[in-house]
């Protein structure tokens, strides 16, 4: 927990002002491909934070320059900035507050279908099967320990700040949207690098 709290962080106008005088800085989005088609900055990569571990080594090689972490809210890219950094790389900054705080402070969004965001998803099945589990110990008292369950689920994850149920709902199709072409990205990733 401690690299994820000494990520570096920068605030979005900056990180506007810094991709204007430099555009070699690229924007990588870590959120599922199904919210990157959402809505994403222009031009930026997009490669999940399910793919990061998977691709650590590419990644860390194929980056040559400064590398701005995006997600929704700003988790998902500290941990992915956790992992490149314990992994050697060490130019690679979160954007704080994400896609939510891009789009607050104006910046250019590329926008395509809508889709609830994964924070939002966890919510409503967290707490439909609270709810129904409620419901259905009227007749089956053993029901409500469902309900418990979800409720140490969502304890944990925000203790560990690490969420199975949102890793799971982010390998459903709804999720995947167009999909992501991981060699695509870090193809991208690897060109953009070594053009400078």
């Amino acid at each position: 927990m401690t690299a994820r709290s000494s990520s570096p962080t920068i605030d979005v106008p900056t990180a506007r002002a810094l991709i204007a005088d430099n555009p070699d800085v690229l924007i990588v989005d870590v959120r599922t491909p199904g919210e990157f088609e959402t809505a994403h900055v222009p031009d930026s990569i997009n490669l999940p934070l399910d793919q990061v571990d998977a691709h650590l080594g590419r990644i860390v090689n194929d980056a040559g320059g400064r590398i701005l972490l995006m997600c929704r809210s700003g988790n998902r890219a500290t941990a992915a900035c956790a992992r490149l950094a314990d992994a050697g790389l060490t130019d690679a900054t979160v954007i704080t507050g994400g896609i939510n705080a891009w789009v607050a402070a104006g910046g250019p969004v590329a926008r395509g279908r809508q889709r609830w965001s994964l924070e939002r998803q966890v919510r409503l099945v967290a707490g439909g099967v609270v709810l129904l589990a409620v419901v259905a110990s009227v007749w089956v008292p053993a029901a409500r320990y469902v309900a418990g369950l979800v409720g140490a689920g969502l304890t944990v994850a925000a203790l560990t700040d690490t969420c199975a149920m949102g890793a799971m709902l982010a390998r459903l199709p709804y999720n995947r949207g167009a999909g992501c072409d991981v060699d695509r990205s870090l193809a991208r990733l690897r060109t953009e690098r070594h053009q400078a």
